[in-house]
């Protein structure tokens, strides 16, 4: 079975053996676009009759978006899928439409988490622009706070142990198999009062940091975001980041999201250009994750009545 045209709707990162795969599965001749469609107008012209469109994280695909395409059938998002309420895809109006909606998880945390790391040791131990406090320290006097403790979540947890920190973290399910490896559960307050460095694995634009929260960090507290989106107060954020020099913030490419212009101004906000869990490896694994979901899609009978998947 097979897709009768498929069409990439913007960079997706697809790449290696299984990018080919992909796009065999599509009877008619693919259509790949390589730039960020300007607007919904683009993005249903973009479509056009295609039945299978797969997209990243960058472009919103709303309701009138999905109204306007009736061909569609099948939406691959090559990102993380964690819940609807995140997704750049109107899912819930993707189900009234009988449109099946997948998406993957789990193919970049090892380069966020190498990301997280090299930004601590690097500003702890002063090796670039920045350095936190006057001489270079370690990371094993440092207490690291974790707030989502997902597949990622777990991931920092585990490296910062064998660095020696002290690990503590919040979650909206305790973890018993964390805490029996010397993980330690605190309530949020108490957790952004105890940490050194607080750093976020939430889902798409949780915003859960708010000017209160922030008012509980350590003075000369490191803020990590790796996260779409923002899980704080812009606002109450930058009041925080201000107030005090030896505050610092490290973001990567995607969870700086929109901000850039206005962090740049700030010397403790440390910016990188890229996205930390899109690297080469990464990248072959999202490939393949959406070949997956596409061929389930195709083999299963029935599939069009089931809600939206991830693997």
């Amino acid at each position: 079975m097979k897709f009768k045209k498929i069409i990439q709707l913007d960079p997706c990162g697809l790449t290696g053996e299984y990018k080919e795969k992909i796009f065999s599965l599509s009877k008619e001749k693919p259509v790949i676009y390589e730039t960020f469609p300007e607007n919904k107008e683009e993005i249903i012209t973009r479509i056009n009759d295609g039945d299978c469109v797969l997209v990243s994280w960058n472009t919103r695909m709303n309701a009138e978006v999905l109204q306007a395409c009736p061909s569609v059938k099948y939406i691959g998002m090559c990102c993380s899928l964690y819940d609807e309420k995140s997704a750049n895809v109107d899912i819930p109006e993707a189900r009234k439409l009988s449109i099946i909606v997948k998406g993957v998880r789990d193919y970049g945390d090892y380069g966020t988490v190498e990301f997280i790391f090299a930004g601590l040791i690097s500003l702890f131990k002063g090796l670039g622009k920045y350095q936190w406090g006057v001489e270079p320290t370690e990371l094993t006097s440092k207490t690291i706070g974790i707030i989502g403790m997902g597949v990622l979540g777990t991931m920092v947890a585990r490296t910062a142990l064998q660095f020696g920190m002290t690990v503590r973290y919040y979650s909206r399910t305790r973890k018993p198999e964390m805490e029996s490896d010397g993980v330690e559960y605190r309530e949020l307050d108490r957790l952004l009062s105890e940490s050194d460095i607080i750093t976020t694995h939430l889902p798409r634009n949780t915003t859960l940091l708010k000017k209160y929260e922030l008012g509980l960090l350590k003075e000369n507290a490191v803020y990590i975001n790796t996260s779409l989106g923002e899980p704080f107060e812009k606002n109450a954020f930058l009041e925080w980041i201000g107030q005090d020099s030896g505050n610092y913030a490290i973001f990567d490419a995607a969870g700086y999201s929109n901000l850039k212009d206005i962090f740049s101004s700030y010397p403790n906000i440390i910016l990188s250009e890229k996205s930390s869990g899109f690297t080469v490896e990464a990248k072959h694994r999202l490939t393949e994750k959406v070949w997956l979901n596409m061929v389930s899609y195709l083999e299963k009978t029935g599939c069009q009545n089931k809600p939206c998947e991830k693997i």
